[in-house]
């Protein structure tokens, strides 16, 4: 088997492509408004699905949690440890939810921590100084 991508299941999903748009810079693949929707970020599809119709098409109920939730992370990289200061104060300003200010860790990655606005965790990290 091959790595094809990765999905979240969401609740809104207009809000969630415009932040995974609008804030991270992903590639839209399809309407905002559709039942799945495909983003592309450095050549890795990521996809979004409506949980409300995975429930339907599966025929179950699934349990979701509230606020921050710690099931996963999606892990961006930037090129040094400038950028990772830069990216956090920026996608913070355009309405990412902080959850961990840039540091700098004992095994020498810079890294932050950021939400999406369903409680995704997402790191922002470097392991180059310069």
């Amino acid at each position: 088997m091959k790595l094809d991508g990765f999905g979240i299941f969401v609740k809104d999903m207009a809000t969630m492509v415009r932040f995974y748009r609008d804030v991270l810079n992903f590639e839209i693949q399809e309407e905002d408004n559709a039942s799945n929707v495909y983003l592309i970020k450095d050549g890795t599809l990521f996809l979004l699905y409506r949980r409300t119709d995975f429930e339907k098409m599966t025929n179950r109920t699934f349990g979701y949690t509230n606020n921050i939730n710690g099931h996963f992370e999606i892990a961006l990289s930037v090129e040094n440890y400038e950028a990772v200061d830069l990216a956090f104060k920026e996608v913070v300003s355009k309405g990412a939810i902080p959850v961990l200010e840039p540091v700098t860790e004992p095994w020498g990655q810079r890294t932050c921590y950021i939400s999406d606005p369903e409680g995704n965790l997402i790191e922002i990290g470097s392991f180059n100084k310069s």
